[in-house]
């Protein structure tokens, strides 16, 4: 049985990867261990972990993995309750939408898990824009992100610029040889979020979307990261079956920024402020009150920004 599934997942690995000169070397080296019968004796648990370990040996890309399927949304399901039960997910964690605050300052500050797709989530997206815009600094706290939809981040990070010129991103797709690109949104519910200072929070679990995100900013100036190195995750991705309990998840397009030509793919996006990730609320609210008592002429805004400061 190994045999059988080494060979599917290198297949899949040639013909779905966006790097074809990678695809090529890991898939030869996979190949050589399996003649070499490295992956005799291993149930699909244990050969996932093998395989997922010499891609990633090889690619260093983090989105590239073999692993067991997880059956508890997929057992006996239509593709349409799929759907149906991901878009009750998406409700019942509030569109990765922890937490909405105006703390003491008049410092906004938004807890994101997750980022969920515009035409999911775009009303609770605008609902915490909304419940923070008046305030004189925003901490979006993204340590605990795991990433989601390129078009959530675009709508998330749009309300950070004046009008749909800045250019965010770009998306190309190794199936169609098609680059999309990615503006900032024109019109958006709301009001923007303007010269004011931002702040990201960040950790070596922010990934995928999370760190798109964090890098779309830092690229245009936009805001101030603070925290550890995020993981490093910059491919869109899809899972494809191997058998009906194990599968390979493939990236099949990269991101391209306007502005470095490169992504985080690897490397992680690098904070500003290097602290470890338990330390980054602390520095960034520190900052941010200084911040308010230089710009704030509200008295009761002053008193509660030098009282939170000590």
């Amino acid at each position: 049985m190994p045999m059988s599934l080494v060979e599917k997942a290198v297949e899949l690995l040639r013909g779905k990867y966006i790097f074809a000169d990678k695809a090529e070397e890991a898939a030869t080296a996979i190949l050589k261990e399996l003649a070499a019968g490295q992956y005799e004796g291993l149930d699909e648990a244990a050969l996932g972990e093998r395989l997922t370990a010499t891609l990633f040996e090889i690619c260093q890309d983090r989105h590239l993995r073999v692993r067991v399927r997880d059956e508890s949304l997929h057992e006996a399901l239509a593709e349409s309750e799929l759907e149906a039960a991901w878009r009750e997910q998406q409700r019942l964690t509030n569109h990765g939408i922890a937490r909405v605050e105006r703390l003491d300052g008049n410092v906004g500050y938004l807890d994101l898990r997750g980022v969920t797709g515009a035409a999911i989530g775009g009303r609770a997206i605008a609902a915490a824009m909304e419940l923070v815009s008046h305030t004189h600094a925003l901490i979006v706290d993204l340590r605990k992100n795991r990433g989601g939809s390129p078009d959530g981040v675009i709508f998330w990070t749009s309300y950070f610029f004046p009008d749909g010129d800045t250019h965010l991103n770009n998306i190309y797709d190794g199936a169609t040889g098609l680059t999309r690109q990615y503006w900032s949104l024109s019109w958006l519910p709301g009001e923007r979020y303007l010269d004011r200072p931002v702040y990201l929070l960040t950790s070596d679990f922010t990934f995928s979307a999370g760190e798109e995100f964090c890098y779309n900013l830092k690229a245009q100036g936009r805001a101030t990261l603070i925290g550890e190195t995020t993981r490093g995750g910059a491919h869109p991705t899809e899972a494809f079956p191997i058998t009906p309990t194990f599968e390979i998840t493939v990236p099949i397009a990269r991101s391209v920024n306007p502005i470095t030509g490169g992504n985080w793919e690897g490397t992680g996006v690098e904070p500003d402020v290097a602290v470890p990730a338990a330390q980054a609320f602390d520095t960034a609210y520190r900052e941010a009150l200084r911040q308010v008592l230089a710009a704030s002429t509200s008295p009761t805004v002053l008193l509660e920004a030098r009282t939170a400061l000590g």
